[in-house]
């Protein structure tokens, strides 16, 4: 028998998915990112105050402030879910500082708190207690209270200007959407990039900003804990290197390059006995997993207990994540991703399940790992309630860093610890400076993971408005609450989904000054933006308490 929490969720979800403007047309696309979607009959051209293209929780947050600010509005999502990662297997959710969170996604957090009790047997977040399908649910239905029309598998095709403003955006089935103010919350920046705004992908030389963190970096943590043999036969470098492995040499601590962290699917798991097992994929190739076979074997004694200090996956129940120098990140198959189109994402998408799968099936099957590794990966499965149009696998990849905007302020290292300080902030942001590996090279013969970085940060800090404006003369209408303006390091603490939906909420009500002022987005008046953030319950700098002395 369902719970009465269960049967009031699917209640909610059907009565918000009947909803006519937002029903998605592809009834089941299974696991894909691009697929096929007919075109608009007939076309149709919206005309709003604010629209949002994105459909991640900065999106959410952006599209029902402009509404709670009394704007019209329309969201447009890629395709046919909203709540991005959130929604998509990461519910174990990373705040920083909790007491730093205001405003929609402090809304958004208190919500699903209120489901921990029921969830906890499924393995909820331990610190939230929710599941991904429940984190929609909550999702449509801050949509659906503040009523926000939201048009799925909506792909963006082409971007009209007049001077520095973006007029129109059409979407490749044939729709188009007029605005006076446009929101980017993607998490690839692809809106901004149409519309000729400057950007940056992959890392900055430490020299550039004046930083630590950034570029070429030998990882400290998720680190291969012993020396393994390189090459496809053991001891012979003229056989070649083991897949995963860059045949290029180190370069100086610091170096600047085009490449991104890694990507992967926050597989959401379960023991229950009527699990889904983890499936093999089509096109499996063992040889891609030499390397982890030569990791996993290489010392007898050594434990591997599926935790981050352990790894070789963070795998519990509920949501499980890359943990170690060979995980389940599909370390350098990503670089493309940030400008490639469609199609070749598709193609990236695809590889990346084919990897994250084959992986999880060699770990519970293959008869040369330790046995304990395979009894463990075999307790655990994918519940049949979650991710049901794609097997138990999560729809959406997570794309931890793609495109980064370049504005008037770009946030750098130096504003995570707390050296500069934006006066014009607009949220606050305070996980560490985090990124994970981005390539495995040889150092002295023995591979090393490359580009995993954890910085700490003292206490949360400012963003700055300015960050999330493009420059005036290259668009005057436009906000990038996601793919903000900073650095690889900064953008590696303040790219958490809340941190993205507060910016959001940000984003709008600054959109709604904007028109009610006449001005472009740069000049908004920021005594009164600050004003109507304060009120919303949006923090806007940190207040650190006293502490009592005894």
């Amino acid at each position: 028998m369902k719970s009465q929490l269960g049967l009031a969720i699917l209640a909610l979800v059907a009565g918000v998915v009947g909803a006519a403007e937002i029903a998605p047309v592809n009834p089941n696309p299974g696991l894909h990112y691009y697929y096929p979607v007919p075109a608009a009959n007939p076309a149709q051209t919206i005309k709003v105050d604010v629209c949002v293209y994105g459909g991640t929780p900065g999106g959410v947050g952006a599209a029902v402030q402009a509404k709670r600010m009394g704007k019209t509005t329309a969201l447009a999502a890629f395709r046919r879910h909203v709540g991005g990662l959130t929604s998509a297997g990461l519910t174990a959710v990373d705040v920083g500082k909790g007491a730093s969170i205001g405003g929609l996604a402090a809304d958004f957090l208190q919500r699903a708190t209120k489901s921990k009790n029921a969830v906890a047997a499924s393995g909820g977040s331990p610190e939230f207690g929710f599941t991904p399908s429940q984190a929609e649910t909550i999702f449509r239905t801050m949509l659906a209270e503040a009523d926000v029309p939201v048009y799925f598998e909506h792909r963006l095709k082409s971007v009209k200007k007049d001077g520095n403003r973006i007029t129109s955006i059409t979407f490749e089935n044939g729709n188009t959407i007029e605005a006076k103010m446009f929101v980017d919350a993607t998490y690839e920046g692809d809106l901004f990039a149409m519309a000729g705004v400057s950007y940056a992908v992959g890392r900055e030389d430490n020299s550039k900003y004046g930083e630590t963190l950034n570029g070429f970096q030998i990882a400290k943590t998720h680190q291969f804990r012993f020396n393994i043999d390189p090459y496809k036969v053991a001891g012979d470098p003229k056989s070649g290197l083991l897949p995963g492995i860059s045949s290029e040499p180190p370069v100086a601590q610091g170096t600047g390059d085009k490449r991104v962290q890694a990507y992967n699917f926050r597989m959401w798991c379960t023991v229950a006995d009527d699990r889904i097992p983890f499936p093999k994929p089509a096109n499996y190739n063992r040889d891609d997993f030499g390397l982890l076979q030569r990791y996993l074997t290489t010392d007898p004694n050594a434990e591997w207990k599926f935790t981050y200090s352990s790894g070789p996956v963070k795998l519990n129940k509920g949501d499980c994540n890359n943990a170690g120098p060979i995980s389940t990140d599909f370390v350098g198959a990503n670089y493309d991703w940030p400008e490639a189109d469609y199609a070749k994402r598709e193609q990236i998408f695809q590889a990346h399940v084919t990897y994250q799968q084959g992986m999880m099936w060699f770990l519970a099957n293959d008869e040369t790992l330790p046995e304990k590794v395979r009894a463990f990966a075999q307790k655990f499965g994918f519940p049949k309630t979650e991710f049901t149009e794609t097997g138990g696998w999560p729809h959406e990849l997570y794309v931890r860093e793609a495109r980064r905007m370049v504005s008037d302020y770009v946030m750098t290292e130096k504003n995570c610890r707390g050296k500069d300080v934006a006066d014009d902030s607009v949220g606050l942001a305070s996980y560490s400076m985090d990124s994970h590996h981005i390539q495995r090279v040889l150092v002295n013969g023995v591979p090393k993971a490359e580009g995993c970085i954890e910085g700490g940060v003292s206490q949360p800090y400012p963003v700055s408005y300015k960050s999330i404006v493009p420059k005036e003369a290259e668009c005057a209408n436009l906000f990038v609450p996601v793919c903000l303006a900073s650095t690889h390091v900064a953008y590696g603490s303040i790219r958490m989904e809340p941190v993205f939906m507060l910016l959001g909420q940000s984003a709008s009500t600054a959109a709604a000054l904007a028109i009610d002022g006449n001005v472009s987005v740069q000049k908004v008046d920021y005594a009164k933006l600050k004003e109507r953030l304060l009120a919303d319950g949006q923090k806007l700098a940190w207040e650190k308490k006293a502490e009592v002395k005894k």
